[in-house]
């Protein structure tokens, strides 16, 4: 395995399940974000993490524990990557952030370091120049829950080296996912190419006032069989990817978005951040949708 120090920049919702996979795996973890107040949000988010892989993967409380003794967490990046083969981007879904960010990030990192972005929307291509290592640069995508859901689609651009390419595949699968690789740039990869659009086609619904997020969901639901609708899945991607995509199709001039960020931005103000705050679309740990009578 070429790599063995592994860097997540960025502990939200994901890069937190990011590290904590990594680590559960044996390796080696840094987290880096912006303040130690974030880093404290970020043990927290960490902690929440470990009944899940004891309920789902039949973890024992050992595991659990030693992964978290895997992981430190910093406020330095020059600290962060110090030692890291890899760095995974994990940073909001902001092109003007994550460019400032490479470019922080290629002045501090050692030469070797990999990095990889795992965002959500944006290509790779985009970041490449401003990394200073386009051949060392690539995308690596982990969907929401990730020791359940355990995909990893690993996107090249052009300038890609293939044994770059081949190394972060066998990453991929040494920490537990089942490796995707997509040879050729596609924005929202495949994963978000075909759940992109469904949870916009659900979230303009809501803004037309043609339905409300309830009966959207219940008529996914009874219709498809599905365990959950789109705004459910929407609280846990969190409201905050779901606001930063629609801000920045709202910045080119679609009115639609507009409409759509200001209300979701709204949800955001009133902490109504999804899953990870208690509260989004619906509440938890019990919501509307997981009642019995839900789907009557």
């Amino acid at each position: 395995m070429r790599f063995r120090n592994i860097t997540v920049a960025g502990g939200g919702v994901l890069g937190s399940q990011i590290a904590y996979q990594t680590a559960f795996h044996g390796f080696p973890v840094v987290i880096y974000d912006i303040s130690d107040e974030a880093l404290a949000k970020v043990r927290d988010r960490l902690e929440k993490l470990k009944p899940n892989y004891m309920r789902d993967l039949g973890a024992s409380q050992e595991q659990v524990d030693a992964a978290m003794d895997r992981i430190r967490l910093t406020a330095d990046l020059a600290d962060a990557v110090r030692e890291a083969d890899l760095v995974i981007e994990a940073v909001p879904e902001i092109p003007e952030v994550k460019r400032e960010f490479y470019e922080r990030l290629a002045k501090v990192a050692p030469p070797h370091t990999v990095f990889a972005t795992n965002s959500s929307t944006l290509l790779p291509s985009q970041f490449a120049e401003a990394t200073g290592r386009p051949e060392r640069f690539l995308a690596l995508h982990f969907a929401n829950a990730i020791w359940r859901h355990n995909t990893a689609e690993v996107m090249r651009h052009a300038g890609t080296d293939e044994q770059v390419f081949q190394d972060v595949i066998e990453f991929a699968r040494a920490i537990g996912m089942v490796p995707l690789p997509l040879r050729k740039e596609q924005p929202g990869y495949i994963l978000n190419s075909l759940l992109v659009p469904f949870l916009e086609a659900a979230q303009m619904l809501w803004i037309n006032e043609v339905a409300d997020p309830e009966t959207i969901d219940k008529t996914w639901m009874i219709a498809t069989g599905a365990k959950e609708g789109p705004f459910a899945i929407l609280d846990t991607v969190g409201i905050r990817t779901a606001y930063n995509i629609a801000s920045g199709k709202a910045k080119v001039g679609n009115e639609a978005y507009a409409k759509l960020a200001e209300k979701l931005k709204a949800m955001i103000d009133q902490g109504k951040l999804g899953r990870e705050s208690g509260e989004g679309f619906y509440r938890y740990p019990n919501p509307r949708f997981k009642q019995p009578d839900f789907l009557r």
